[in-house]
This record gives C-alpha cells, sequence and structure tokens, in this order.
C-alpha cells in the first residue's frame, strides 16, 4: 500500500519544488512530434526520441529491474565533497554489470552533441584529448578527417577497455579528470561529457584543461548542472524528512549556468560559449530511476551521504514523486540539464574586441532603420 500524504505537506512540496523554468506542457512537447528522429533504445527497452528544441523526450515502453549496488560511508572537508575512489568503484561496478551498455542512451546523446559542436569547427585538430571518455562517447561520432589523433582517459580502466571504437588513431590511458598527468601546451583540443560534474574542484580542473592545450586550441564540453534530477531531489527530501526525521544529500549538488563562463573565463579561456538543453526521460516509477542511474555509474558519491536508504523511504518518495510529477499514462520524469561549454586559448590570431567606444552607430540607429523598412514596405 503506497504511503499517505498531507494535503499540507504536498501542498508546500509543490510550490517550493517547482524549477525556475516553465515546464513545457504534453501539447508543447507533442508539437515536435514530426521533428522527432528514433536514434536508440535504453535499458529498459525505451525508446529516445529527440528532436532539435529544448525539449526532449523519451517514452518508456517497458522495464526491467537489476540488482541494486552496495553503497558506502566516508568523511571529508568542505573542500573535498565527493569521495572520488568511490565514484571510480561506482564506475566499475557499471561496467561490470551484464548487458552495461544499455545504460548508455544519455551518455551516448549528450556524445553526439558535443561531436556535433566539434563538427562546427571548421578546422582538423591534429591531436585531441577526452578526459572522462568512458566507453568513447564522444569519440564515436568524430571522424579521422576532423581528429587525425586521439588520446582517451578515464578513472575507470573497464570502461577505456570497452571503449566503442572509431575511425581515429586512438589510444587510451587512466588518467583521474583532477590531475591530468599532461605537459603544458600538448593538444589542440580537449573534449569532455559528462563528467566534470564530479569533479571536486572544478575552477582547477578547468586550469589544467586551459594548461594542456596549445595557444589557439580548444575546449568543448558538457556536464551536468542546473536543476538537474530536481524531482528525484525533492522527493528524497521530502520522504526522508517525513520518515527518519531528517534528510540526507541524496542527489549532489550542480554547477549553475550562469556560473560557468565566470569559472572557464578566470581559468582563462576566451571567446566563451555556454548554452544548456534539457532532456527528459520518463520511467515506470522512482525505483527505475534510481536503477539507472546505478547503471549509469552515476550514483551520490557525496562524503556526508548515507550509505542505506530505507524501504519504506523509498515507498514514500515513489508516492510523493507519483502524486507532484507523475504523468497521465503512470509514467514519471527525470530531468537533466546539460550545460555545454565552448573556450579558446588566447593566441594572438584571434579577432580581437574593438576599443570601447570606437562604435560609429548606435542601437538608437538601429531601430530607426528597422522603422524605415517597415515603412517601406
Amino acid at each position: 500500500m503506497a504511503p499517505m500524504w498531507h494535503d499540507g505537506l504536498l501542498a508546500r512540496a509543490q510550490a517550493l519544488s517547482a524549477p525556475p523554468e516553465v515546464t513545457p506542457t504534453r501539447k508543447q512537447c507533442g508539437a515536435q512530434a514530426g521533428k522527432l528522429a528514433m536514434i536508440g533504445g535504453g535499458a529498459c527497452g525505451r525508446l529516445l526520441r529527440v528532436s532539435a528544441s529544448r525539449w526532449t523526450r523519451c517514452w518508456v515502453l517497458e522495464c526491467r529491474l537489476g540488482s541494486s549496488y552496495p553503497g558506502g560511508g566516508g568523511g571529508g572537508g568542505p573542500a573535498n565533497v565527493f569521495d572520488r575512489s568511490m565514484k571510480k568503484r561506482q564506475k566499475e561496478w557499471a561496467n561490470a554489470v551484464r548487458d552495461s551498455h544499455k545504460y548508455d542512451y544519455l551518455r551516448e546523446e549528450v556524445g553526439a552533441r558535443v561531436a556535433d559542436r566539434v563538427y562546427d569547427v571548421a578546422r582538423t585538430f591534429p591531436l585531441a584529448l577526452e578526459i572522462g571518455a568512458g566507453r568513447g562517447y564522444v569519440a564515436q561520432h568524430l571522424s579521422k578527417e576532423t581528429v587525425e589523433h586521439l588520446l582517451l582517459t578515464d578513472i575507470s580502466q573497464s570502461a577505456l577497455r570497452q571503449n566503442a571504437g572509431s575511425d581515429m588513431r586512438c589510444h587510451a590511458l587512466a588518467a583521474d579528470e583532477e590531475f591530468l598527468p599532461f605537459r603544458e601546451n600538448s593538444f589542440h583540443l580537449v573534449l569532455s561529457s559528462m563528467s566534470l560534474h564530479w569533479v571536486n574542484d572544478l575552477p582547477a580542473a578547468l586550469g589544467q584543461i586551459h594548461g594542456v592545450l596549445k595557444p589557439d586550441g580548444a575546449f568543448i564540453g558538457a556536464m551536468a548542472g542546473g536543476q538537474t534530477l530536481y524531482q528525484l531531489r525533492c522527493s528524497l527530501q521530502l520522504a526522508e524528512t517525513e520518515r527518519e526525521g531528517g534528510l540526507s544529500p541524496r542527489v549532489s549538488p550542480y554547477a549553475a549556468v550562469a556560473d560557468l563562463g565566470n569559472l572557464l573565463g578566470r581559468a582563462g579561456f576566451n571567446l566563451l560559449t555556454v548554452d544548456t538543453d534539457e532532456v527528459q526521460v520518463n520511467y515506470p516509477s522512482v525505483v527505475e530511476v534510481m536503477m539507472d542511474l546505478q547503471g549509469m555509474g552515476e550514483s551520490n558519491c557525496a562524503w556526508n551521504r548515507r550509505s542505506m536508504l530505507r524501504r519504506d523511504t523509498i515507498l514514500a518518495a515513489a508516492a510523493v514523486y507519483q502524486e507532484m510529477y507523475g504523468e497521465e499514462d503512470g509514467s514519471v520524469p527525470a530531468t537533466f540539464d546539460v550545460l555545454y561549454m565552448i573556450g579558446w586559448k588566447p593566441h594572438r590570431s584571434q579577432a580581437k574586441a574593438a576599443k570601447r567606444g570606437s562604435a560609429t552607430a548606435s542601437f538608437g540607429d538601429l531601430s530607426k532603420i528597422a522603422r524605415n523598412d517597415d515603412a517601406g514596405e
């Protein structure tokens, strides 16, 4: 039997848990139906359909339950948020699961979008580095006409051994994103897809990436941020408060898109581009959400997390999740807010901004031109 919830508690939860941006309606998502293209399947037999718009939907056809990951505890200082050794064990476990590639639907989609941004740069990169490469989610979408040589690094050796392969000359090296073992000015391009949100010191990691790039080299990356998994976070917080009298950080903290440009600028990058994309996946229940996160190796690894989640807390979280965010077909959505970033290491050949006050026209003049054109029509 599902836990019962007071109307007042649910009303307060709905008021506090709303995301900062308007959630698309079913009608808005359905308007893009003509533009959708099937790109693959997921761990639960789900069909992932992607459009060029901000809203991406994934409809669930069926789901199979798997085994759970045995969590662990630990302790650390305030500047050391994540247990990197635990994250490595989580990734190793995820790669050892039978049919583990079926959990790669999100990483493959984001990797394809990062590769699209590489193709937008009209040049060939002789030597590139991908950090947090996993099974090569970006590399499998690149060609040797764009990247001649690629070095793949990841904290998990088993993930590198399961590399999907590509047309380029690739080499693999086990290395931590927090400590890049490369000389300065070594690479023409650095790539990263869905790994930097587990780094303890993001400014320092961006500084290392800037250091290993050659002058006029590019960094193109993607990471989870913003309101990622806000539905799961709110549901677990309410359930733990109700059932256990307190709460634990079950969902890791994420960077905000407003801060990412400042971090890239502080690291020394210029010609910055930062944008965000929202991917929404529908699951049968909150249990399948957490199972797929484990299969992806994306379980929480914060030092101050609780190692166990009680059964009654899970049932309560499932009831809250369904009540607050459930769809008409009985499924529940999980939102992934993906932040994309492009930055260039400075070089004298790059375009420079004009001096302040050197403009020969004002925005007021431009508005007059637009009004005259409208009048001429």
